[in-house]
């Protein structure tokens, strides 16, 4: 019995195997886009080669969470000591106005969904040039190579999984009115089966397209012109001159210490780093280890630090070309002792931010790839199109399924998350890395929208404070509130529910909280790699044989959205 399981009030048996590896590793949600990026690094190629084709085949596998016409953040650390993170989000168009949308009052929500669905809510994509960018700064293969598996799986078509398909099934209403979406995503207007075979013909040219001629046949060149072209004529404001003005930038890390290890996250417009590393301030005080992973006294502590981090998230975090965030605050240890001083181990709170106004939701529906190579080189990487198949249409005659980051804006004039021209979209991304003496320890992180950096949180408690395993840390149970209610899933014993309503809190129990972790852990004799059973995910090491997928390959419902 590992250590943590002798006063643990909630106990879980991980379903998959971890994988051990000297000479590399890839996790992600798929094991053919896991494949992609091993057979680069056997290929000779780098951890940033292994993470760029595993995106790319995600995008084909995965087109329910990721694709070129999307956004994204990615934390790369080289061996040669150079860390950034590149943030490759989506911008509102030029021509859009804070006034473009007619709000209804609920939310960020709009009249005709106008922001969600169809061509007014794709904002300028940021993925293609982040990942090409990426590739050409630190990787060291050509962009055909990389994108080799995945115009081979769009072209020959690849198996659709339960969980694709049940995502499919829930957006099948929607993709059904769209005519390219209806006859690509759909069975006719009927849900996609699993085990049916899907070709994504039109995708797999425009990959070769962008193979053959590069980002700037998307972003300046042909294609770009008929994509717009496109959606122009569905309804978009997007021009040539916003596709040809994106950039990807190179952000700092923000980093903070928790038991001994220095957690490196990225920065505004994420609210991923500066959050994680805000509520593991709070709860450094406190004994969570000595109380109980899943217990009460923990289960309420641990809520009570994402609260407080929900209420500053929506007063300051966004883009900070766009608002001063007040990161050095919010990740100082002042303020945590202040924010613990307040909170009460036996009530849930209502917590007011402790900063000044500004921010945003995030986006719903992502992908995380996490890869390492024998050198040193790590990247941990989040990747969206927001919601589930983004705009839920397919751009005629490319394969190309849109982002909806338009939602992210407020809708309503005047106000700090209010649309802007070139405005980035703030997100809850949090792709991490963590080292201890300058070495690196582990890198991790997920899909699941708002509910990222409280999950990754999580899982640092359990590896760093609950000294759990790698399985068992991107495995155990999780829990999940930016308000009154408190979302556990089924792994909490009834008792901890019942003592938990008695200090105040709205349960509500779920089957999944976020989607399925990805990470690597690092040490003397090598790397460990482990993908949680809220996907489709797997670790492949290079060297240190293939993974096992586990005890339960396919999920049983869409948990990594």
């Amino acid at each position: 019995m590992t250590q943590w399981r002798a006063r643990a009030a909630a106990r879980f048996e991980v379903e998959k195997h971890p994988v051990r590896s000297r000479d590399g590793m890839v996790v992600s949600n798929h094991p053919l886009a896991s494949a992609a990026g091993a057979e680069m690094l056997a290929a000779g190629g780098n951890a940033v080669d292994a993470a760029i084709a595993t995106l790319f085949t995600l995008s084909v596998v995965e087109p329910m969470m990721v694709g070129i016409f999307g956004g994204g953040m990615a934390q790369i650390r080289m061996a040669d000591g150079r860390h950034l993170v590149l943030d490759g989000q989506s911008q509102a168009p030029a021509a859009a106005r804070p006034d473009m949308f007619r709000p209804t009052g609920l939310g960020y929500e709009v009249e005709g969904r106008a922001n969600t669905h169809g061509a007014t809510a794709v904002a300028t994509p940021g993925t293609l040039r982040g990942w090409c960018d990426a590739l050409a700064r630190f990787g060291t293969m050509a962009l055909a190579d990389v994108m080799e598996p995945a115009i081979r799986h769009a072209s020959r078509g690849f198996v659709v999984t339960p969980y694709l398909a049940a995502c499919a099934g829930e957006a099948c209403p929607d993709l059904g009115r769209d005519p390219e979406a209806r006859r690509l995503l759909t069975n006719d207007g009927a849900p996609l089966r699993a085990g049916q075979r899907l070709v994504m013909a039109d995708y797999a040219q425009t990959l070769a397209q962008i193979a053959a001629e590069g980002p700037e046949a998307f972003y300046s060149g042909e294609l770009g012109a008929r994509i717009v072209a496109q959606l122009q004529a569905a309804g978009s404001v997007m021009t040539r001159e916003d596709l040809a003005q994106v950039a990807s930038i190179a952000r700092e890390p923000v980093s903070g210490e928790f038991r001994g290890h220095r957690i490196f996250g990225p920065p505004p417009p994420s609210a991923g780093g500066v959050h994680v590393i805000q509520m593991l301030n709070i709860l450094s005080g406190y004994d969570l280890a000595g109380m109980g992973f899943g217990s009460a006294p923990a289960v309420h502590l641990t809520a009570e630090a994402l609260r407080i981090a929900f209420a500053d998230r929506a007063a300051a975090t966004a883009d900070p070309a766009f608002v001063q965030v007040p990161v050095e605050r919010l990740i100082s240890a002042d303020y945590a002792a202040d924010r613990r001083g307040r909170m009460d181990p036996d009530r849930t709170l209502d917590w007011q931010p402790g900063v000044a106004p500004g921010a945003a939701p995030a986006e719903a529906h992502t992908t995380h790839v996490t890869t390492a190579d024998r050198d040193g080189n790590i990247v941990s990487t989040t990747q969206t199109i927001n919601a589930l198949f983004g705009a839920r249409m397919v751009i005629p005659g490319t394969g190309i399924i849109p982002n909806n980051y338009m939602a992210l804006f407020d809708p309503v004039p005047g106000r700090a998350n209010s649309i802007a021209p070139g405005k980035r979209v703030t997100t809850s991304m949090a792709p991490t890395i963590v080292t201890r003496d300058g070495r690196p320890r582990f890198a991790l992180g997920l899909p699941g929208g708002l509910r990222i950096f409280g999950s990754v949180m999580q899982g640092l408690l359990n590896l760093l404070e609950y000294r759990m395993t790698l399985q068992e840390a991107v495995e155990a149970p999780r829990l999940w509130t930016q308000g009154a209610e408190l979302e556990l899933e089924e792994g909490f014993p009834a008792a901890v529910e019942e003592a938990l309503r008695g200090k105040g809190w709205q349960v509500l129990r779920l089957p999944h909280v976020g989607g399925g972790m990805c990470a690597i852990a690092f040490d003397d004799d090598g790397m460990e790699g482990a993908a949680c059973w809220r996907a489709d995910g797997m670790a492949i090491g290079l060297g240190g044989g293939l993974a096992r997928a586990g005890t339960r390959f396919w999920p049983d419902s869409p948990a990594g959205r």
